[in-house]
Order: C-alpha cells, then structure tokens, then sequence
C-alpha cells in the first residue's frame, strides 16, 4: 500500500504527549548500513478474548516525517483515528495482518504470531531489508530483525505500525459488533472488562471467541469447555506402529 505524504493541517497534541516523540535513530543507522526497506512491527490484540490478532508493518519515509505519531496506546481513540489516514498516505508501504479467532485456538499463541507477522509482511509489496520489532521475541523469524524493548514508545515506523494495526482491528470489531449485542465490541473491542465478562456467563462465548483461552475456565453458567488441542504425538512411540 505506497502511498505519497499529504500537505496540510498538523495534528494538534496534548501536553502530555508533546515530549515524548519516537525518533528515527534506529531506522538511519540502517538505512546508513545501505537497508532501503526498513518494516516497522507491531501487534495488537494479543491479550484480548475475542476478535483478531492483528500485526501492523510500515516502511516510513527516509526524508518526510509528521507530526503526532505516537504508541497507539498512549493516544486517545479520537486522536488514533484522526492520525490514521495521514499515517497509511505518509508511509512507503504499509499492511496490517490478522490472524482470526479459530486460528488461534488452533495454532496457539505463538504460531498465530508468526502467522499474523507473515501476513503483515506478505501485504507490503516490498522484501524487507530489515525488521524492527517491539519487545524481545523475534516472531518476524526473517533473519534481519532487531528487536527493541518499548520500540512502539521509542522507534517511529514501530510507533506507526502500532496505529496501523490498533485503528484497523478496532473498524473490525466496531463493523461486527451489532452482530453480538450485550458484549460491547464496539466500546471494549473484545478485551477483558466487567461487562464483556457478564455477558460471557449469561450468554457463553461467540463465535469470534478465542475458546482455547484461559478465560473459557471461568464460565460456571454456560457449561462451555475450554478448547484443548490434542497431545503433540510422541515420536519415539511411532518407531513402534504395527499398522504398518
């Protein structure tokens, strides 16, 4: 998704967030180092019950910045939503990946990371030269990935990535909440809260629930059990198959 930098009205910050602006340092030392795509990587969704894990990427220009980029977390929903068009027209290349409820609960945590990280790369249309990735764990798996610990505080593609991806899966479960009611996607997107809970034990989970979740233990009312994926099959028993 290339897109060009739009001239206009800059994005008016609360003070408490005017001195706490990512940088491009890591990006320069590498595009120095002669990288050209330097993808940006972060997640969201991770710790919600319900709805996608979604990873953002974003390869941000070398010569053009804008202003009030920041960790989606740190920002209001207004002010995400109001940064979101001027982030995707901003960036070189730009794409969001999802991994849906029934995979998770198939794949696992773990997996639906690398899959969603896949996917997210896949949709940018360039071969990254490198990755960076925030947090400790390369789930990226490319060979070319740094990883940096608060990157979506501190890093500024890793920062956009983060409203990217937090805008783009809060349109999903706003777009698929009247589809529910009594859960409150709109307003919780899906993660834990008093009322997600309540209506959970009175209406058991939907069908964009991650039932493989530890939350499934829970619901005394419903009588719906946790999905538990069968045991990994022991190798050293295979050597003993007489089916064959």
């Amino acid at each position: 998704m290339a897109a060009t930098a739009r001239s206009g009205s800059r994005t008016r910050l609360r003070p408490a967030l005017r001195t706490k602006a990512p940088t491009r340092a890591a990006e320069r030392e590498l595009w120095a180092q002669g990288a050209r795509f330097v993808v940006g990587v972060d997640e969201v969704g991770r710790g919600s019950w319900a709805g996608p894990l979604s990873i953002g990427a974003a390869v941000i220009p070398v010569d053009r910045r804008i202003v009030g980029v920041r960790d989606s977390k740190m920002l209001t929903e207004p002010e995400r939503e109001g940064l979101y068009d001027r982030v995707a027209e901003w960036c070189v290349a730009w794409s969001v990946g999802h991994v849906w409820p029934d995979e998770c609960d198939e794949l696992g945590m773990s997996e639906a990371q690398r899959l969603a990280a896949r996917r997210a790369i896949e949709g940018l249309g360039v071969t990254p030269d490198a990755v960076l990735l925030d947090g400790k764990w390369d789930f990226v798996g490319l060979g070319n990935t740094r990883t940096i610990v608060k990157g979506d505080a501190t890093c500024l593609s890793i920062a956009a990535a983060s409203v990217l991806a937090k805008v783009t899966r809060d349109r999903i479960m706003r777009a698929g909440a009247d589809n529910y009611p009594g859960f409150d996607f709109a307003y919780n997107k899906g993660y834990p809260c008093p009322r997600h809970r309540t209506a959970l034990q009175g209406y058991g989970p939907t069908a964009i629930h991650r039932r493989r979740w530890v939350f499934m233990d829970h619901l005394v009312w419903t009588g719906c059990n946790r999905i538990v994926p069968p045991p990994e099959p022991d190798p050293q028993l295979s050597l003993f198959d007489v089916s064959s």
